[in-house]
């Protein structure tokens, strides 16, 4: 045999192992994708049986902490960076405390958090939902929206095992529910993707506030429904996004028809239609928000975001501290029910200290 058959021989015999390999990866992540119901009963440690009550104003902060990972000094693949995680451990501990510590001090009713890793590589393994719940003072609600045994990119580095979600922190009891929202991913990409959904958590109204003269009176068993959310982000042309605020947008609807209150948050991965002009968008191959389509609510919703702070850096370097060297968005606010007054929004400008989005406070009532 000669030599230059044996070296196509070696060749071909390579990539056919290649592509065994390749198959054999994705038959395994198959069978151990996370598939979640439509509608799931999300626990609520400890109970409580503090309520809201009509009229008196309540805080509401949302955050995406970005898995205590992607603080100032990271950038981020899947942003035109080359950053998968922290180089230590004690990065994401830092930052874990620093967010923490900045939720003591403000003292807020309610708490959204986005991406909360529970057992991730590129968190170095730390159960932050637990750490989370633990120094809060009241109840906690947790659900998945992301669990992977091993995601494959980027090579050869790889992001590995993931399992993250999204975490209310509450002052009040009340029960929570997770609902699955509808992914535009087919087979197999599918398989190492989020599994989006709504964290939505009930509240009872407490019916005697500071304020009895109201004509307004909400029916027997009314309810504060809260959705914290997490919208998709790197979706081709955008279909995801739109489905899933299509799904929302129904939901939320169907909640204020039966007569309770109605408040979602998050991160939307999409700018309020108003303020689509105030970061302005530039060229971006990795990244670009969508923009919510209001009219899918009707008419007296509130769409909340503030302008006068970015709530959200670009990932594709680190970040310098200069607002003229990076893009900027405003995807991060809320959708308030017409029964439920806004008194005011604001950007928490951190600077971008230890994560990528700013936290978001909303102060707001019961009608």
């Amino acid at each position: 045999m000669s030599k230059p058959l044996i070296i196509v021989l070696i060749t071909l015999g390579f990539i056919v192992f290649l592509f065994v390999l390749a198959g054999t990866g994705i038959m395994w992540l198959s069978s151990r994708e996370y598939r979640p119901d439509d509608w799931e009963v999300v626990e609520v440690i400890p109970a409580l049986s503090q309520r809201p009550v009509r009229f008196q104003p309540i805080e509401l902060y949302s955050w995406n902490i970005g898995y205590a990972s992607l603080d100032a000094k990271q950038d981020f693949f899947m942003d035109g960076g080359e950053g998968v995680r922290p180089a230590y451990a004690r990065n994401v501990e830092e930052n874990m405390w620093a967010i923490q510590a900045y939720f003591s001090a403000v003292a807020p009713d309610i708490i959204f958090l986005q991406e909360v890793d529970v057992n991730s590589k590129r968190s170095y393994g730390v159960n932050q939902a637990d750490y989370f719940s633990e120094t809060w003072k009241g109840s906690s609600a947790f659900a998945l929206n992301f669990k992977c045994p091993f995601v494959p990119v980027p090579f050869p580095h790889f992001i590995g095992k993931v399992e993250s979600g999204l975490l209310t922190l509450n002052s009040y009891g009340g029960t929570a529910e997770r609902i699955s929202l509808p992914s535009s991913f087919s087979w197999p990409e599918r398989i190492a993707q989020l599994k989006r959904c709504l964290l939505v958590q009930r509240l009872p109204i407490q019916e005697n506030g500071n304020n009895s003269s109201s004509d307004f009176v909400p029916p027997p068993g009314a309810e504060l429904v809260l959705v914290n959310l997490h919208l998709e982000a790197f979706d081709t042309g955008g279909v995801g996004r739109t489905a899933q605020t299509r799904v929302l947008a129904e939901f939320l609807k169907a909640e204020y028809a039966k007569g309770n209150y109605v408040i979602a948050g998050g991160d939307f991965n999409q700018v309020f239609p108003d303020l689509k002009d105030v970061f302005p968008m530039q060229k971006n191959d990795y990244f670009t928000p969508g923009i919510v389509d209001d009219s899918l609510f009707g008419e007296d919703w509130i769409f909340a975001a503030d302008p006068s702070a970015p709530s959200c850096r670009s990932l594709d370097k680190p970040y310098d501290g200069s607002r003229e060297n990076h893009e900027f968005y405003i995807i991060d606010g809320f959708i308030l029910s017409p029964n439920v007054e806004l008194i005011s929004v604001q950007t928490q400008d951190l600077d971008f200290k230890n994560s990528d989005h700013n936290p978001v406070k909303l102060t707001f009532s019961l009608k």
